[in-house]
């Protein structure tokens, strides 16, 4: 009876201090799950290379649009849509009669006070040479006579000027080229009135263009403009054509456009086979190439909060939010900048729950 009641009371504790065992297990694997250990990387430094694909526009490298300084009528016209021109040649020869009754009244004044002036100085001539012998000439008279021949010969000069001024309004009725290029528009027919008012000179009557050398502008955002520089080249296509061209940054503006906030960057592109065209649209693919390395870290290690943005740092087996800056974005991989130096120990999948000072199981 003795040994049963000590076999039981070894079997009750057995069995008590397995359950108390499996209570253990099943504590420590809750914990085991409720803490897992957090994902971390360490920062290091990389040197990102990206490229940009941006709208851009060609145009005549130069360009310019003829108008009528002079009312009047379209008398001959010498070249049309295509016309290759040079610089120099007689385009438009407009007609305008009163411009011709406006120089030939000028010339007609101009001889006139000529003739004036050279009679007026004669005469002053021949009394200063008499009043070289006292008494013969007063002086009251050759002070006369030199006032007349310095007021014909202002009259003079005004005539000059006043023939001169009508001179270039007639040159005005001839339209030439200002430059080698491409008559790339034309506005009006023979007998067409022109002139720098009115109805006449809502359209310009020709648009000169040079084609063998192009314009390929293209603005960039400001994000990207440090990346850029003088001398760069960078290839573009346009949709009309299967090649790929090759051209170098040539021009930069210096400034950012106040409504769009970018820098228009120009280059020149030499069209020596005239298969691009003014007004094409072209895709320019732009290689943004870093200076220095910079940090690099996973786009889940950035947290974007109404705080901020910012990473969270391990330090002491405590989270600390570090304050960054983004830049350039390459699949999964982010530029940042802030207070961080290598091999910090960064939270690869940062969330805001983390607060600052939380205990982080590594």
């Amino acid at each position: 009876m003795k040994n049963k009641i000590i076999q039981s009371t070894a079997l009750f504790f057995a069995a008590l201090f397995f359950l108390n065992s499996c209570n253990s297990k099943k504590e420590e694997t809750v914990t085991a799950e409720i803490e897992p250990k957090t994902a971390t990387f360490l920062l290091a430094k990389e040197k990102l290379t990206t490229e940009l694909r941006l709208p851009a526009e060609l145009t005549g490298f130069q360009q310019v649009d003829l108008y009528a300084k002079v009312s009047s009528f379209v008398k001959t016209l010498k070249v049309d849509i295509g016309s290759e021109v040079k610089k120099g040649q007689l385009l438009i020869v407009l007609e305008a009669p009163e411009i011709s009754s406006q120089l030939a009244a000028a010339e007609s004044r101009l001889k006139s006070m000529e003739a004036i002036y050279a009679t007026s100085k004669s005469t002053y001539n021949r009394l200063y040479e008499t009043s070289k012998v006292e008494g013969t000439i007063s002086k009251n008279d050759l002070e006369m006579a030199s006032g007349k021949k310095n007021s014909d010969y202002a009259q003079y000069q005004a005539a000059i000027a006043a023939h001169k001024e009508v001179s270039i309004m007639r040159g005005y009725l001839e339209i030439r080229a200002p430059f080698d290029g491409i008559v790339a528009a034309r506005n009006v027919n023979l007998g067409t009135f022109v002139g720098p008012a009115g109805k006449g000179s809502d359209l310009p009557l020709l648009t000169i263009q040079q084609q063998d050398k192009l314009r390929l502008a293209v603005s960039i955002p400001e994000l990207y403009t440090g990346y850029l520089h003088q001398g760069d080249e960078m290839s573009f296509n346009v949709k009309s054509l299967p090649d790929t061209f090759k051209a170098k940054i040539q021009r930069m503006s210096g400034a950012l456009d106040l409504k769009l906030r970018s820098e228009r960057v120009e280059m020149d592109v030499h069209n020596t086979k005239g298969n691009l065209l003014p007004g094409m649209v072209a895709e320019v693919l732009l290689p943004l190439n870093a200076k220095d390395s910079t940090f690099v870290a996973p786009k889940s290690a950035v947290v974007n909060s109404a705080e901020g943005t910012f990473v969270i740092k391990i330090l002491n087996h405590k989270a600390t939010r570090i304050n960054v800056k983004k830049g350039r974005e390459i699949d999964d991989k982010i530029e940042i900048f802030g207070d961080l130096n290598p091999n910090d120990k960064l939270i690869k999948i940062a969330s805001e729950e983390i607060k600052e000072g939380d205990v982080v199981n590594e």
